[in-house]
């Protein structure tokens, strides 16, 4: 290595120690300032580096920056011998800015590969290329792989068509548009005026129709099982809900109705009139306009419908997961065929 005004060129061999043909490279690093040029020596392929030492490949320079301005360039020479014996290699010359920069010089040592002269029969000439026997213990396992692959891909495909042949349960959820509580009380009543049914004198069917007509609506407006209730328990109920004056009328034509349908009692036209006043002002101020008016209807599926979607849903997984497992294994085969052939 030499250093002169801040330039340093150094040779470094890989090994100092190698066999009869083998390679070994040559390390050439120079040190200068950023901005200048450098002329390292160059080689032809087998070129001699010195009398038994040839030159069998240059690398391109490759150059790192370090600090203070300074730049590294480094080459390698690859280099090979085929006499047993040490060699010595003179410095290298690079120039840098038209001076001559030497390396130190470097020593390699060439060793030879030892011959047993006094057994000539224990070497055998070179042998044609053989075929590798048959061993049942490297394909035993592709071959039951195999076999499990096709096993799998066959049950896979029976678990497809049973799939197949057992038809999906649709289920469609019907979505239907209703009145509001009030509304449909409201019609009921208006038909009633319209048959005439208090005019006719039928007053049981009358006020069956009219109680009939209050009941569902409380329940369907306030989601009392008023139908199955007695007067007295619908009567119960609204105190819960709504104030005393409501359902003091209410009272009076519960109890009007259960006279007429149970005691035979006879009203005047003008009470049947009053009475299904009440009703149709009950429902006015009480009815609710921010209720919903969809309502969705989903079938109730059979204990047969419900075994045969689980069956559906086990059968999906069951193809699932023997085609997966098939697929694997057989890429588990392949790959291992391909490295027994060595294709």
């Amino acid at each position: 290595m030499q250093a002169t005004a801040q330039v340093t060129v150094e040779a470094k061999l890989d090994s100092v120690t190698i066999l009869i043909g083998e390679q070994t490279g040559i390390q050439l690093s120079v040190t200068m300032k950023e901005g200048q040029e450098a002329q390292f020596p160059a080689f032809n392929p087998r070129q001699e580096l010195t009398p038994g030492v040839e030159v069998l490949e240059t690398t391109d320079c490759d150059t790192t920056h370090l600090n203070n301005g300074m730049v590294r360039l480094a080459r390698k020479y690859t280099i090979t011998s085929f006499d047993d014996t040490l060699y010595y290699i003179p410095p290298f010359n690079v120039k840098v800015g038209g001076k001559d920069y030497k390396s130190r010089n470097l020593a390699l040592k060439v060793l030879t590969v030892e011959v047993d002269t006094l057994h000539p029969n224990q070497f055998f000439p070179p042998k044609a290329v053989q075929d590798n026997p048959f061993l049942w213990e490297e394909w035993e396992k592709p071959f039951w792989f195999s076999l499990l692959a096709i096993l799998l891909a066959a049950l896979a495909y029976y678990l497809f068509v049973r799939l197949k042949d057992n038809k999906p349960i649709v289920s469609r959820i019907r979505v239907i548009r209703k009145m509001l509580p009030h509304q449909k009380a409201m019609k009921e009543i208006e038909r009633i005026k319209a048959e005439g049914i208090a005019q006719a004198g039928d007053q049981k069917v009358y006020y069956t129709r009219l109680t009939d007509t209050l009941r569902t609506y409380m329940q369907e407006r306030f989601g009392i099982n008023a139908m199955e209730m007695t007067s007295g328990e619908i009567i119960e109920q609204l105190k819960k809900v709504e104030d005393q004056s409501k359902y003091d009328e209410l009272r009076l034509l519960l109890e009007t109705a259960d006279l007429v349908k149970f005691a035979k009692y006879s009203t005047m036209l003008n009470e049947n009139d009053r009475d299904m006043a009440s009703v149709v002002e009950f429902i006015q101020t009480t009815k609710k306009e921010d209720m919903p008016t969809i309502e969705k209807i989903k079938p109730k599926l059979s204990e047969s419908d419900i075994r045969n979607k689980r069956a559906r849903v086990v059968l999906k997984t069951a193809v699932a997961a023997t085609t997966i497992a098939a697929a694997a294994i057989l890429a588990w085969v392949v790959w291992t065929l391909w490295n027994l052939i060595g294709i």
